[in-house]
């Protein structure tokens, strides 16, 4: 795969991006970059999503966090699901130190071809995540897989035992829930990501409920991600509420609707 990616943006084999990948190079942070691409996303999120993340990596306050770390590095990687997650997405492993660095990979990012797909599955999104952080060459005390989406998981296995597979290994689950459009949940999606996807410490989930402010809050949510500050008011769910989450909400109203 690494190989795949080296060809298609033209790397040679002693690149920096290819030595970066040294085995056993230590970060402050391994963190995956999870976008949500389902059907439900209609254009203006996809684009908006697409280039908060991009603005956001090259904005000072990103770099200005990785350089706050120990040891002032970060690795990066990104892909996009759906229903299942295409590896063709993947934007592999890459080690981030400056301002250069953090440039390449937003280039990266939004150099990939959008390709929308059927369902919600924040299950294989997270099985994935896990696998990408425990198969790579970095060595991090944190792991973190950033998920960010506008729906409940209605596809694949159910969210709970992918969200607990993962927590039982060490790694942390934040999210960014998109309230943009209504998602046809009967509870809001912030709680839901509260009670159902999130977990291990110091984890949070920030809604964003318009384009103004998605790239503020991506690049809010990196910079604590990366610099592993606790969440400033006003709260950021989970919030307690006084009947617990459906967690198989999404599965519910999906099969609903395909009976109708």
């Amino acid at each position: 795969m690494l190989m795949a990616f080296a060809l298609l943006f033209g790397l040679s084999a002693g690149s920096p991006i290819q030595l970066a990948a040294t085995a056993g190079t230590e970060v402050d942070v391994e963190l995956v970059l999870a976008v949500d691409v389902s059907g439900s996303m209609d254009a203006e999120e996809i684009a908006v999503q697409r280039s908060g993340y991009a603005e956001a990596l090259r904005h000072p306050d990103f770099i200005d966090a990785v350089r706050s770390g120990l040891l002032g590095r970060v690795a990066l990687s990104y892909f996009e699901w759906a229903g299942s997650v295409d590896g063709s997405s993947l934007v592999d492993w890459q080690l981030i130190e400056t301002p250069a660095d953090a440039d390449a990979f937003a280039d990266r990012v939004s150099a990939r071809n959008v390709e929308r797909r059927r369902g919600t599955s924040i299950s294989s999104a997270i099985g994935y995540g896990t696998d990408l952080l425990h198969g790579n060459r970095f060595d991090a005390r944190r792991k973190v897989i950033d998920i960010s989406g506008d729906g409940p998981n209605n596809a694949g296995q159910p969210v709970l035992p992918a969200r607990d597979a993962a927590l039982s290994t060490g790694i942390v689950i934040n999210g960014l829930a998109i309230m943009i459009r209504p998602s046809g949940s009967v509870v809001g999606l912030d709680r839901y990501y509260g009670d159902c996807v999130i977990g291990g410490p110091g984890s949070f989930v920030l809604p964003v409920h318009d384009p103004a402010d998605f790239t503020a809050a991506i690049r809010r949510k990196l910079v604590m991600e990366i610099s592993a500050l606790p969440p400033h008011k006003p709260a950021i769910v989970p919030i307690a509420a006084p009947t617990p989450t459906d967690c198989m909400i999404g599965e519910k109203l999906r099969y609903g609707m395909l009976e109708r």
